[in-house]
């Protein structure tokens, strides 16, 4: 897969430069320098030779077969020259040459009319407005880059070709070798989801990196990455975590959601590790690509100075690890082999003064410690500390561990020696504690996500049909907004408990409603132009009369019409009064990227203000359900506190999972709130009182059920 990018039996630079300043030449530069073992045809019509290689005039005029041409010519002479590469029979275009989408709408235009180009001819692009990639294992290095790594188990993609020449001269710097680089740029063809595919086969990478500024189809990323994290981890670094560029929206759940929201439940249903920084994205990778699988949470400490220890046992909660509890014969041993002032507990400090074999003593005795899963070993620089034969004995001893070791030798220029072996010998070593635990951390969560079943969405026998119906009639009408009355029968359809409910039209209609449902009841304004009806004052809870009824469905009317005297009034709408229940809401905002993004949080008037929701990508598992709702940081007074009675959480779990089914069942949904969704006590459900709708502009209502799941998971 993508073999005519990373092992092509042939490449042609057109554009090859004779100036050693012009990227044509450092191109060419690169791929003689990286080792490349196949034909090398630099293409310039004014030029004999470059380099030692003999120039073409064409593509066309290359004697032997070429799978992979590198494109670096003026903007407007980029389709011409594909037009050759695709009738000589080249599979794959890496296309440096910028001016396309990232220009305009002429730009955008040029990049189509490639993309077409190379759909004729069965090729493939990467690019354009690229750096090039790198293969260290083929080798090949079609970039114009300063210089590549050597041959490791790191591959790396970027949609910034500029922070890609940054991330390998980080990578040099600290010794730290790739497998693939790949810029991206303006993806027009081959993107993330590709290299996943790719690398997820590769035997080579045992991680993937990628920098994402955003992802054509977020759907298909999800369903790559879950396939590849079975296998390999996957960890990137998302830019534009500010809200800005969110359109004005209607619900709670749209006010509340911007891009990043959707970004972060995305990564995390996919088990895709989001870093905040290219160097935590390091921080994690290193230790994924040289260390065995850490599988608990088990940590043990050994270190020459307290400070640093108790440093990182302070950090171990925050990565849901935990201090190992050493076993008492581990301990006995410690005790006999260490100094009478060493601590033989866990963190195990073999004090300031301690030598190579000290350290060696120690490191054996806790890694053979049944209850202990990893060892993180800290070194400060003392004034007898030998740095460098400790850090020699810590990689002899990591050759054969099960465990993963780490390693924290803190301090500059005196630990740097020290430090800069062990990267080099394939022990990751961070400079301060808490890095360190925070690479721990990811690899526990990804041992515990792979130990999860796949991916299960369940379904329930629904009445897509009456809800299809509505949705028309309501498109006929030119609406697009949809009110709690119209949106019961919604509810309905999808077995989401809904209160006794009706329209009166009339006071007299308002009080027979009353009279049948029984007293008390709520009374709340009946508009399709009327969302937030709390805005309005457009709600009265409680009322317990025929002669209260008779005034409540008056105030109510007068209160709509003053708030908005041209809205459409239906009437009042009489509603079952739920009592003795918690108030959590329910909600969905269509994602440009990712689709249907749902919101769970603690509800009522409150959403807004204490902000306590979470976000999924639906469709969802019943699992991935309840832990979207233990994710609130409110959750415990779902689970009961102070002697209350825990909350129906199953019956919340499986309203959730009917909305995501309903959101996925129609696309036409831009945005929905049930708030509150009213929670009674454990086995008594949940019942959903209000709720709003908006449809998107101007689509019609299509039925898509097996067909949106399919693509969406």
């Amino acid at each position: 897969m993508l073999e005519m990018f990373f092992n092509p039996r042939g490449v042609a630079i057109i554009g090859a430069s004779e100036s050693p300043n012009k990227i044509g030449h450092q191109v060419l530069a690169n791929l003689i320098r990286s080792g490349y073992k196949g034909g090398i045809y630099p293409i310039n019509p004014k030029a004999e030779e470059i380099l030692g290689y003999p120039c073409y005039r064409s593509v066309l005029d290359i004697p032997d077969v070429v799978d992979l041409v590198v494109i670096v010519v003026p903007t407007q002479a980029v389709a011409p020259v594909l037009e050759e590469a695709g009738q000589k029979g080249a599979k794959g275009a890496v296309i440096i040459t910028a001016g396309f989408r990232e220009a305009g709408p002429e730009g955008r235009a040029r990049e189509g009319q490639i993309l077409e180009i190379a759909r004729r001819y069965g090729m493939r692009i990467i690019g354009p407005n690229c750096l090039g990639l790198i293969n260290t294992w083929t080798p090949i290095d079609t970039s114009f880059a300063v210089e590549a790594t050597g041959p490791g188990t790191i591959a790396f993609c970027s949609q910034s070709g500029a922070l890609g020449t940054a991330v390998l001269d980080y990578a040099l710097a600290g010794d730290i070798n790739l497998s693939n680089f790949v810029s991206l740029g303006n993806k027009a063809d081959v993107d993330e989801v590709d290299l996943l595919n790719a690398w997820r086969e590769d035997e080579h990478t045992r991680v993937i990196l990628a920098y994402i500024e955003g992802l054509k189809d977020g759907p298909a990323f999800m369903k790559a990455a879950r396939e590849t994290v079975r296998v390999k981890p996957v960890i990137a670094v998302k830019s534009g975590r500010t809200a800005s560029g969110s359109k004005a929206v209607s619900s709670h759940t749209g006010s509340l959601a911007g891009s990043d929201a959707a970004y972060d439940a995305a990564f995390m249903q996919s088990g895709v590790f989001r870093a905040r920084s290219v160097q935590e994205l390091f921080d994690y990778a290193i230790a994924f690509a040289s260390q065995p699988t850490l599988k608990g949470n088990r940590i043990a400490i050994v270190t020459n100075a307290g400070g640093p220890g108790v440093m990182a046992t302070d950090a171990l909660e925050d990565y849901h690890l935990t201090l190992a509890k050493l076993r008492p014969e581990t301990e006995q041993a410690l005790a006999a082999g260490l100094p009478a002032a060493a601590n033989i507990h866990n963190p195990v400090d073999v004090l300031g003064d301690a030598p190579r074999s000290r350290y060696v003593f120690a490191l054996d005795l806790v890694l053979k410690d049944p209850d202990v899963d990893g060892v993180l070993v800290i070194l400060t620089p003392q004034s007898n500390t030998e740095v460098v034969p400790t850090a020699e004995a810590v990689i002899e001893v990591s050759k054969n561990a099960s465990k993963p070791i780490l390693a924290c030798w803190m301090g500059g220029k005196v630990s740097r020696a020290g430090a800069d072996l062990l990267a080099k010998n394939g022990v990751p070593n961070y400079p301060f504690p808490e890095r360190a635990v925070a690479a721990l951390g990811a690899m526990y969560q990804y041992y515990v996500y792979q130990q999860q079943p796949p991916l299960e969405i369940e379904t329930f026998e629904v009445d897509r049909a009456s809800v299809a119906a509505l949705f028309e009639r309501i498109r006929q009408e030119g609406r697009t907004a949809i009110g709690d009355a119209e949106a019961q029968d919604i509810l309905k359809a999808y077995g989401i408990t809904t209160p006794k409910s009706a329209v009166g039209a009339t006071p007299e209609e308002a009080v027979a409603i009353c009279q049948e449902i029984g007293y008390p009841v709520v009374m709340k304004i009946a508009s399709p132009d009327i969302l937030h009806k709390s805005d309005v004052g457009g709600i009265i809870v409680g009322v317990k009369s025929d002669e209260e009824a008779r005034a409540a469905f008056d105030t109510l009317i007068q209160r709509a019409l003053a708030h908005k005297p041209d809205a459409t009034i239906w009437g009042v709408q009489v509603q079952e009064m739920v009592t003795n229940a918690r108030e959590v809401i329910i909600g969905m905002n269509r994602d440009p990227q990712f689709g249907p993004l749902m919101m769970f949080g603690l509800g009522g008037i409150y959403v807004e203000v204490l902000k306590d929701v979470v976000f999924r990508v639906a469709p969802m598992s019943r699992r991935q359900a309840e832990e979207m709702v233990a994710s609130i940081r409110s959750y415990k007074l779902l689970t009961g506190v102070r002697g209350q009675a825990p909350a129906d959480v199953d019956a919340v779990v499986e309203t959730i999972l009917r909305v995501a089914q309903l959101v996925t069942d129609f696309p036409d949904i831009a945005e929905l709130d049930i708030n509150p969704l009213l929670v009674r006590e454990k086995g008594r459900g949940a019942v959903a009182v209000d709720m709003r709708l908006i449809l998107k502009q101007s689509v019609p209502v299509e039925s898509t059920l097996v067909e949106e799941r399919s693509k969406a998971q």
